[in-house]
């Protein structure tokens, strides 16, 4: 044993579409965007996450900027291993001595292949791992927001990340029915884009359009507290001229209204293949959202219209999973029924 394996320590990894949060010794010292910059000529990673982001779409020739996780699963494997490497390293800057671990959890959608689980897998070996256990994101998402899984009482969770929306009923430590589908916060700042286009001819960027997401993002037309008209600045398709428009958030909830359907449909969808018993544990506990997805204003009160049912936005929802991913990394032996080697 080396020197510097006495300071080898575990990691809890949400390698999610949009961002990536890793937990060490308990604590969230990494939340970035799940992005890297390299260079085409030499494949240098020139950087990761926020410092990457601040490049997206503004490189030229001789830059890429890489999203190495599409719809929640890993799309291009040799950019995911760089850039897990690179939050890994990020670790030294929180103040912690650190080498590459001996175990990490890593959170996957629910509706995941064969494939693509042994691409996260693989991917996390290459960074270091020596040994790597997954565990599915309804089922981290429900730990970490203090659900005890291990009851047999039905949870019904809606965890709405950047790639997938993951709905899943929990019981007895498993998840009994659930369904995924690949509408989500990217496909949120896709509608946004399009809707621009087509009714105001301007023309903008990914960065922009979640921008117009975050500050006036609504699932409803009718919110008791507004926020105020957001101004997006882009270039007119008809003129070529850089122009600024005034949008509210109404326009968005018109925008992003087919997408919040379907996720409406996907819900009710596992709520009739949900055994009566336990439909009856979730008319007394309700919904719970989780997810960045989770904080579209108004998607609660619509879900709660749609089914009926009380639907509760977690505390945090952005770190639900991650929390619970640390929980599980911490009692491995407790959480060895949901843990995936």
């Amino acid at each position: 044993m080396g020197f510097f394996d006495f300071f080898t320590s575990d990691i809890a990894i949400d390698l999610g579409t949009a961002n990536t949060l890793i937990i060490h010794k308990d604590k969230i010292v990494v939340d970035e965007p799940s992005i890297v910059a390299i260079n085409k000529q030499t494949g240098k990673v020139l950087a990761i996450g926020k410092q990457a982001m601040l490049m997206h779409e503004k490189v030229h020739d001789n830059i890429k900027t890489i999203r190495p996780l599409r719809d929640g699963v890993i799309a291009d494997f040799t950019a995911a291993e760089q850039m897990i490497r690179g939050m890994i390293k990020l670790i030294n800057k929180s103040g912690s001595l650190f080498t590459p671990s001996h175990r990490m959890v890593v959170c996957i959608p629910s509706g995941i292949t064969e494939v693509e689980k042994r691409a996260v897998k693989d991917s996390c070996e290459h960074a270091g791992a020596k040994e790597v256990y997954m565990i599915h994101e309804p089922l981290a998402a429900a730990i970490g927001i203090g659900i005890d899984i291990e009851q047999p009482v039905g949870n019904m969770i809606v965890d709405i990340g950047g790639g997938t929306t993951e709905i899943a009923v929990i019981a007895l430590s498993g998840i009994v029915c659930d369904e995924s589908i690949r509408i989500a916060g990217d496909v949120f700042t896709k509608d946004i884009l399009d809707y621009l286009r087509r009714q105001h001819n301007l023309l903008v960027g990914e960065r922009s359009a979640e921008n117009v997401k975050i500050a006036i993002g609504s699932a409803v037309s009718d919110l008791d507290n507004p926020p105020p008209d957001y101004e997006v600045r882009g270039r007119d398709l008809m003129t070529g001229i850089p122009k600024t428009v005034k949008l509210n958030y109404g326009e968005i909830a018109y925008a992003l209204e087919k997408s919040v359907n379907k996720i409406e449909e996907a819900v009710l969808k596992a709520l009739e293949v949900c055994p009566p018993e336990l439909s009856a544990d979730i008319i007394e506990k309700g919904i719970h959202l989780t997810g960045g997805g989770a904080l579209l204003r108004g998607l609660d009160k619509r879900l709660a219209i749609k089914t009926k049912l009380h639907v509760t936005v977690a505390e945090d929802p952005l770190t639900a999973v991650v929390r619970g991913t640390g929980m599980a990394l911490k009692n491995l032996e407790g959480y060895k029924s949901v843990l995936m080697n």
